[in-house]
C-alpha cells in the first residue's frame, strides 16, 4: 500500500498545520495570502479579471448634503383656517347665451282644409321629416295659391264636380300612381293663350299628404290621338303595342321619344315643329307628356310651384299648337 510521500521525500501523513506547510491558493484565483492588520481591504479595481457587474456598488454614493427642513410650526386653535384657493376662471364673467344656441321651433305650414287638404289653412300644424322632403322647392301650396290669386287663378281641393275628370288623367299618367293617390291643390286659370289647370298628385302619409308630382294639363279641342312624348334617359313602362314615332333630328331622337299606338301626321308634326324642339331641348329632360281623357298633361316629380307651373304652360303651348289644337 502506498503513502503520500513527505517533503523530505519519506513516506508518511505531513501533520504539521496547514500555514506552515509548502501549498498556497494559486494567484490567479483571486486569493493571496492575508493582509497585515490595519492595511486597507483590496478594492475590486486592484483584483485580477472579474466579469462585468460582478462587484456592487459602494452603499453610500456621492451626492450633496440637503440642508434640514424644520418642521411646521403647531397651528393655535384660535387662527382661522386659511381659504381654499379659488378656481380658475372663477371670477370671469359667465358666457351668455348665443342666438344659435336657443332652440328653435319647427317648420310650420298653414294646416290645409277640406276632405284632401285644399289651399287655405286653419292653423299651424308640424311638419314630419318626410314632408318637409317633399316640401315643394321655392314654397308650399300656400305660395302657389297666392301667386294664382295674383293672376285671376281660382283654387279648389280636388273633391269637387269639376275635378272628377283630374281622377281620371291621374289614373293615366306615365309614373303609375297608386291608387290611393288623388289630385288636390288644384289651380285653373290662364297662361299663354291655354286654359290650364294645375294640381299636385298627393299620397296619404300618417294623418296627412303629401305631394309626390306635379301636373299642369291643358284641355284640347276635337279628336286627340293618344301619345307619351318622354326623355329618352327615362325608364319606360306599358309601352307594349307602342311605335317609336321618329323626328329625323338625330340630336332630339337621342334625348326624347315620342310613342304612340300609331303613326300619324299629326303626332309627326309634334317631332318635327321647331318650337316644340326648342322648348323640349332647352328644358332639363325632367318632365313627361302624355294624352288622355281630353286633356295634354305634363308632369315632373316634387309638388307644384309657380316656376314648375309657367315652365310647363310654355311646354304645352308649344305642343298643343303643334296638334293643331287647344288655341
Amino acid at each position: 500500500m502506498s503513502t503520500p510521500r513527505n517533503g523530505d521525500g519519506s513516506e508518511g501523513f505531513d501533520d504539521r498545520p496547514e500555514d506552515q506547510r509548502g501549498w498556497s491558493e494559486p494567484a490567479h484565483l483571486g486569493e493571496g495570502s492575508t493582509p497585515p492588520p490595519g492595511a486597507a481591504p483590496e478594492r475590486p479595481a486592484d483584483r485580477a479579471w472579474e466579469p462585468p457587474g460582478w462587484s456592487l456598488p459602494d452603499a453610500a454614493p456621492d451626492r450633496p448634503a440637503q440642508p434640514p427642513v424644520p418642521p411646521p410650526a403647531p397651528q393655535q386653535d384660535w387662527e382661522a383656517t386659511p381659504p381654499p384657493a379659488r378656481q380658475q376662471g372663477w371670477d370671469q364673467p359667465q358666457p351668455q347665451p348665443q342666438p344659435w344656441d336657443t332652440p328653435q321651433a319647427p317648420p310650420q305650414e298653414e294646416k290645409r282644409g277640406g276632405l284632401l287638404g285644399g289651399l287655405f289653412g286653419r292653423g299651424p300644424r308640424k311638419l314630419s321629416e318626410v314632408q318637409q322632403a317633399f316640401q315643394p322647392k321655392g314654397g308650399g301650396a300656400g305660395d302657389l295659391a297666392a301667386w294664382g290669386q295674383a293672376y285671376g287663378w281660382t283654387a279648389s281641393d280636388g273633391t269637387g264636380k269639376e275635378d272628377e275628370l283630374l281622377v281620371e288623367l291621374t289614373r293615366s299618367a306615365p309614373v303609375r300612381p297608386a291608387t290611393s293617390e288623388v289630385p288636390s291643390n288644384v289651380l285653373r286659370g290662364r297662361a299663354d293663350g291655354l286654359d290650364l289647370v294645375a294640381f299636385d298628385i298627393v299620397s296619404p302619409y300618417g294623418r296627412g299628404w303629401v305631394a309626390t308630382h306635379a301636373v299642369t294639363a291643358a284641355p284640347v279641342l276635337g279628336q286627340l290621338p293618344g301619345f307619351r312624348l318622354t326623355p329618352a334617359r327615362f325608364w319606360r313602362h306599358g309601352t307594349g303595342g307602342l311605335l317609336q314615332i321618329p323626328s329625323g333630328d338625330p340630336e332630339f331622337d337621342t334625348r326624347w321619344v315620342l310613342l304612340a299606338a300609331e303613326d300619324s301626321p299629326q303626332l309627326r308634326r309634334v317631332v318635327e315643329d321647331p318650337v316644340v324642339r326648342q322648348a323640349l331641348l332647352g328644358s332639363d329632360d325632367g318632365d313627361e307628356l302624355w294624352s288622355a281623357v281630353g286633356f295634354v298633361a305634363a308632369i315632373r316629380p316634387d309638388g307644384h310651384r309657380p316656376l314648375l307651373v309657367e315652365h310647363h304652360a310654355r311646354i304645352l303651348a308649344a305642343v298643343t299648337a303643334a296638334l293643331g289644337a287647344g288655341r
